[in-house]
């Protein structure tokens, strides 16, 4: 078994509609040799409907190959896709780990990579017969939370992820072309996002979870998932690893004076700089998202990463409990890791230099 989001594996899907409707496009994941799952409706069109499946557009090892769809339900939102003719050469393609999510009062963290429409870009390299410069959809590495017991009554995960900016178009979702991304937590496959609910807003997605496929889907179905993307049986899913009580969870509460010089600060900040969720645009902003608006507002923000994380922590200290927040926000992000623990050192370090005034 595979571990994890693999950027090469993530596809973009491109349908071809027939009778000269507009195509449609969406996103994915291989999960075998010749097997990429997403999303149904991303695929539904017809007879005369053609699939494509591209991977590292525009890098040196980019292959594009056409699909047949093996497997379409409704039901679960969730397609299989067939890579035809010769694929490109590699190391063989290990099916993921599909994982489960408890019903329980859980916040997990979360990631997921597709093609949505917001990243489209101008190429100022290449032109179009007007002159008018070409597009293309880069990707977007979502990273955030799943509240678990959201979307119960519906049967899906809710993704809390960074939004994208404003959303000029009423017709058309920012994210359309996400459907079909494979969602993941813990190194573990446990869901496709399937829509995005105009209501919940702009930082909010829907999918669809791999432990309801086999309440939800035929055994036929089920037989071509264990054969062409190594879903196993119910049994084999993997469950979350229960919340860490050690150090990379532990609450720390941090009273410090505002006055700190930014060599106090250093550890803190070097390890903050070093978690992904901070290093991320996507996942900072996500962050602060989460805790007072007064820090998003007032911190004095920068190009270079350090500096905006020291300015970030500096604007914490003028506001009591905030630098908990910021902190507690990580934890849940990122789950039980090196990075956390060290933080979380780095943290009691500086509450033992300097315990709270009180």
């Amino acid at each position: 078994m595979s571990e994890g989001l693999d950027p090469a594996r993530a596809a973009e899907v491109l349908v071809a509609l027939p009778a000269g409707r507009p195509g449609r496009r969406g996103s994915g994941y291989r999960v075998g040799e010749r097997g990429v799952l997403t999303a149904a409706h991303v695929v539904r069109g017809g007879a005369g409907t053609t699939v494509s499946v591209r991977f590292d557009a525009d890098r040196g090892t980019e292959w594009t190959a056409s699909a047949r769809v093996l497997l379409a339900a409704d039901s679960a939102d969730v397609a299989l896709l067939e890579l035809a003719g010769p694929l490109r050469p590699g190391p063989a393609v290990e099916p993921p780990s599909y994982g489960l999510v408890p019903d329980a009062d859980l916040v997990l963290p979360c990631s997921a990579m597709g093609f949505p429409r917001f990243k489209l870009r101008e190429d100022r390299m290449r032109f179009l017969d007007d002159g008018s410069p070409a597009q293309y959809r880069d990707s977007c590495h979502a990273t955030g939370t799943i509240s678990v017991l959201s979307n119960r009554r519906e049967g899906t995960l809710e993704l809390a992820v960074g939004a994208p900016g404003a959303d000029p178009d009423p017709d058309r979702s920012p994210w359309a072309g996400m459907s079909g991304a494979a969602v993941w937590h813990g190194g573990t496959l446990i869901g496709l996002v399937s829509s995005h609910h105009r209501s919940d807003g702009l930082g909010r997605l829907s999918a669809t979870r791999t432990d309801r496929w086999h309440a939800l889907l035929t055994a036929a179905e089920l037989d071509l998932l264990h054969r062409h993307a190594g879903l196993p049986a119910p049994a084999g899913l993997v469950a979350p690893a229960a919340p860490a009580t050690g150090s990379a969870t532990a609450p720390i509460s941090l009273s410090l004076p505002d006055t700190l010089p930014l060599r106090e600060l250093d550890g803190l900040v070097s390890a903050l700089t070093a978690l992904p969720s901070v290093r991320s645009a996507t996942g900072l902003a996500l962050l602060l998202d989460g805790i007072s608006p007064e820090i998003a507002v007032h911190s004095p923000r920068a190009p270079a990463l350090r500096v905006d994380v020291f300015g970030i922590v500096r604007t914490c200290l003028r506001y009591p409990g905030t630098l908990d927040q910021l902190l507690e926000a990580i934890r849940i992000t990122e789950g039980d890791s090196e990075g956390v623990r060290r933080m979380n050192q780095e943290a009691a370090e500086l509450a033992r230099r300097h315990p709270d005034r009180k």
